[in-house]
């Protein structure tokens, strides 16, 4: 990372000042084209990134998007492990991120030494791994999943296999009652999907009879036993645009209400509420990037991401198992 901020302070990217004339959007599309660039941008992006982006999607859709593209630079609209995953599938391909500080508070709940250590103690157990970790986490495992694939895999898995699950301890534990496993679990969580009140979700649906509660499996096990619907990123979307019912209480980052407002203009959508005083969930990691931002970042193809060989090598075989195990299972 050092080096690569070097860069930008050399060609002056830190202190530059856009033209506040100037049409973004249309600079962002032209830029693509005369970089052959895509621009890939999760769920929880701010909604001007998700309009001018190339593919908007959930950590799977991210993942397949960057295997297959043939494009010569990914601009990655996300957090610092997606661009991670982008790379380890694409070492021959420049891969830059508006800013290198977004993180992710599940993502550094679990820190590699650590982990190395607590998978030593369980040494006949096979690692299983949420995308939403590190290179360096994904370098431990055997297998990564995401939300939307996570129990089929674990049900493929013979009953007998012990497993340790990371880093997500909310989902690992949702797995667990879903199959009847009793997978080990890595004690991190997601800032977000633990800041929702049940207190403040109980009055709410009370004022709402009529809702639906949909939460991400990220969320506590609280909030999951009230939810109508549980499901990843995608899922969540997908059910509310297809389900009959016409309001939802929605707990995840509300960055995916931009797309549910596209999908389902005519139902009415509630965020969930959260147990702090600024009464939002965002993730504040999501929104370090902004649309000024990525318009540097793919004006001077920077912040780039670089990882050492070796570990792409490591971090790339539970990633391609996962692809496998997924293409296998029929999961999209």
């Amino acid at each position: 990372m050092t080096e690569a901020v070097n860069n930008l302070k050399n060609v002056g990217y830190l202190d530059l000042e856009i033209d506040p004339s100037l049409d973004l959007f249309a600079e962002i599309e032209k830029l693509k084209k005369e970089k052959n660039a895509v621009l890939l941008a999760h769920y929880y992006q701010e909604s001007d990134i998700q309009d001018v982006a190339d593919y908007i999607g959930d950590s799977l859709g991210l993942a397949r998007q960057a295997q297959k593209t043939t494009a010569d630079l990914i601009v990655f609209a996300g957090v610092h492990f997606m661009a991670e995953t982008a790379k380890i599938l694409n070492p021959t391909k420049k891969v830059v991120l508006p800013d290198l500080n977004a993180g992710c508070s599940l993502s550094d709940s679990c820190p590699p030494p650590l982990f190395a250590r607590f998978k030593e103690q369980h040494p006949d157990h096979l690692v299983i791994s949420y995308i939403n970790c590190s290179a360096g986490i994904k370098a431990l495992s055997d297998i990564i999943c995401t939300s939307s694939n996570a129990q089929k895999i674990v049900e493929s898995l013979p009953k007998e296999q012990k497993i340790i699950f990371a880093p997500d301890k909310n989902l690992g534990a949702y797995i667990n009652r879903k199959t009847g496993r009793n997978m080990v679990l890595w004690n991190g969580a997601c800032m977000v999907h633990e800041i929702f009140s049940l207190e403040k979700i109980t009055k709410l649906k009370a004022r709402h009879p009529e809702a639906k509660l949909i939460a991400h499996p990220e969320c506590e096990e609280a909030v999951l036993a009230v939810a109508d619907f549980i499901g990843s990123t995608t899922q969540l979307l997908q059910y509310a645009e297809q389900d009959d019912c016409q309001t939802f209480i929605v707990a995840t980052e509300t960055g995916i209400l931009h797309q549910m407002m596209k999908n389902a203009p005519h139902k009415t959508l509630i965020p969930a509420p959260p147990n702090n005083s600024c009464a939002c969930n965002d993730c504040p990691h999501m929104k370090l990037n902004t649309l000024e931002k990525l318009y540097l970042c793919m004006k001077y193809e920077l912040p780039e991401l670089t990882m050492d060989e070796s570990l792409r090598l490591a971090a790339k075989k539970p990633i391609d198992r996962m692809l496998e195990l997924s293409d296998q299972l029929g999961i999209k």
